[in-house]
């Protein structure tokens, strides 16, 4: 399979019409996020939020960090900052409203910015994570070699991302969960009928389990991990530098 991008007759580059689909449906993605997943994936970033607990991260870095909800996890950690950069302006508009409402704009900092060029310095922080962000990256490789850089040595990476069930009857309902029902209730409530025709194909032509693994070990992450989660549908990779 090629590289699947939202709008298929769009000549635009995969990061231009990925930043453009999230600004299109930027403002009822926090309803859509939870509601297609029948809330199922707050449980899994607190699950990837304690991968981290006994490392006590100061600086936390979140890639595609959307509407930040992953950030905002993350305080779980008592860090003394939260960094999130997302492509998509519409999505960061959202969270820092969000941020503002909550009162937590001066423990997270929102910032436009690129997972293949992040704008921070090597070795700065203590831990980065990224939720249903990496199957995104028009370039995988290059988007974890950038997480890596800027993590500190001995620091983590945290990676939540969908995935495939393999096993019956879960893979069968899966698919048509992901095929057939998703897309139809996305595209009503958002109005975008491309951004969720996109997820099920995304997920499906991206590596996963065994797969990212060894992605991750080419890229230069230490004892790569991979735990699958609800039956497989999604599942959390962590790693060191």
């Amino acid at each position: 399979m090629g590289v699947v991008v939202p709008y298929k007759k769009d000549p635009g580059t995969k990061k231009e019409q990925v930043a453009r689909m999230f600004d299109n449906i930027s403002r009822r993605y926090d309803f859509l996020n939870h509601f297609l997943s029948l809330g199922i994936d707050t449980t899994w970033r607190r699950k990837a939020i304690r991968l981290l607990e006994s490392k006590h991260p100061r600086l936390i870095l979140d890639v595609a960090t959307g509407t930040g909800d992953f950030a905002i996890a993350a305080l779980r950690l008592k860090p003394e900052r939260v960094f999130g950069v997302d492509i998509s302006e519409g999505m960061l508009e959202v969270g820092r409203r969000k941020l503002r409402e909550r009162k937590l704009d001066g423990l997270i900092d929102l910032r436009a910015g690129d997972s293949e060029k992040l704008p921070f310095d090597d070795n700065f922080f203590d831990a980065v994570i990224v939720a249903f962000g990496v199957r995104n990256f028009e370039n995988l490789a290059e988007g974890l070699r950038e997480m890596l850089r800027v993590t500190k040595p001995g620091g983590t990476v945290v990676i939540l991302e969908f995935s495939k069930p393999s096993k019956f009857p879960m893979k069968q309902l899966y698919n048509l969960y992901f095929t057939a029902i998703l897309p139809w209730i996305g595209r009503w409530i958002s109005r975008d009928a491309s951004a969720y025709r996109y997820l099920p194909e995304s997920v499906q032509a991206f590596p996963d389990g065994d797969d990212l693994l060894n992605v991750l070990s080419r890229t230069g992450y230490k004892n790569p991990q991979c735990n699958p989660l609800t039956f497989g549908i999604s599942s959390l990779y962590w790693g060191s530098k």
